[in-house]
């Protein structure tokens, strides 16, 4: 329940550092002793004091159950003229006591996942990320469009992240706008509410590609074989990404050599705002598979499990998976999630390994 929950809120370069320090220590730790907090209905007091008229902070979702130092109600810094009591963590905040990261952009009221709300924390991190990357937002209805000019041809990167309910026609109406503004090649929005289907259906009749996608999800914990796997500069994942993407995109070789270049591009952008880990096995030197997890506090994602076509059958993606399961295991995440296309084979690859599906999502898109 969000009343069990406690907030931090924090600009996002101080929580990529955090996370590869495993805390949080604000300067107030060290000038007063305590980390602020606040409860979900504090929040936007020390929001407008502190960062008045700022949209671009994250919101750090904490389960108090997490936290090994003292928590103590006191006035605030300075007292609250109302007389409210504030949250003080009497010590460092622990990245895996922080369930959910959440954009704060008000005046839009944040949705706060509960530590045992699988979808719901799962959902927040689909949403969450391609927000906090992005090069320019902007509200819509229903969510937030997000923009990278410098990679046009990246739908991840450019498209709208819906999370409340709207009908097709209003998906289809702000699409264009935004897109037909930003000069998109293809007009994309990410249907990440429950339920979203019919409104994907409906797109899918007025001619829009739909992909429905399966959110799954594990406990960390390990598999056997990660071992043999090991973790990578990520440039040296470039070139089996380089070859499996042209195998999987249409296009002439022009258009491929310039949409494949800026997906290998955009991929460095996600290290900027999460903890991300590439995960390699090699034959002779070379890379054969690889994997990504990416950390966010409490939850951790993996990505882009991929074994190059004469290297499968040898349990390299085992290997890459369990060695991903290691990383979030090692930080202390307790949730690991990923997307898998609900119609084809990896979904069950991943349910023989621990994964169940928790809810679905859906992508829209059609030329601009």
């Amino acid at each position: 329940m969000a009343e069990d929950l406690l907030l931090h809120l924090i600009e996002p370069a101080r929580w990529r550092a955090a996370l590869d320090e495993g805390a949080v220590r604000p300067p107030s730790l060290a000038s007063v002793g305590f980390v602020h907090l606040s409860t979900p209905d504090q929040v936007h007091l020390p929001a407008r004091a502190l960062y008045p008229g700022r949209r671009d902070l994250l919101l750090l979702v904490i389960d108090p159950a997490r936290l090994t130092d003292p928590v103590r109600f006191e006035e605030g810094v300075p007292a609250d003229p109302d007389g409210r009591r504030f949250p003080h963590l009497y010590g460092s905040l622990p990245t895996h006591a922080v369930v959910a990261v959440l954009p704060y952009r008000p005046p839009v009221p944040p949705v706060l996942p509960a530590p045992d709300d699988v979808l719901g924390r799962t959902l927040a991190f689909y949403a969450s990320l391609p927000v906090r990357r992005a090069v320019g937002t902007g509200d819509v209805p229903g969510g937030v469009a997000v923009l990278d000019p410098d990679f046009p041809h990246s739908r991840d990167n450019n498209r709208l992240v819906l999370t409340e309910p709207v009908d097709a026609g209003t998906v289809e109406a702000t699409a264009a706008d935004v897109g037909g503004n930003a000069g998109w090649p293809n007009l994309t929005a990410a249907l990440l509410w429950p339920g979203a289907g019919d409104v994907a259906a409906e797109l899918g009749a007025r001619g829009w590609e739909v992909e429905e996608l399966l959110l799954m999800a594990r406990g960390a914990g390990s598999l056997p074989g990660g071992e043999r796997a090991e973790v990578a500069p990520q440039h040296q994942v470039h070139d089996l990404w380089d070859r499996s993407w042209r195998s999987d995109l249409p296009g002439t070789a022009t258009d491929l050599d310039r949409v494949v270049t800026q997906l290998i591009g955009r991929e460095q952008l996600n290290d900027r705002v999460v903890a991300v880990r590439d995960v390699v096995v090699r034959e002779a030197g070379r890379v054969v598979a690889a994997g990504q997890v990416r950390i966010d506090g409490a939850t951790a994602a993996v990505e882009s499990v991929m074994t190059d076509p004469t290297a499968r059958g040898r349990g390299h993606g085992d290997a890459v998976l369990a060695r991903c399961l290691d990383l979030a295991t090692a930080a202390d995440c307790d949730l690991v999630v990923l997307e898998a296309a609900a119609d084809d084979w990896p979904r069950e690859w991943y349910a023989r390994r621990g994964f169940g599906t928790v809810g679905r999502t859906w992508s829209v898109s059609r030329p601009g």
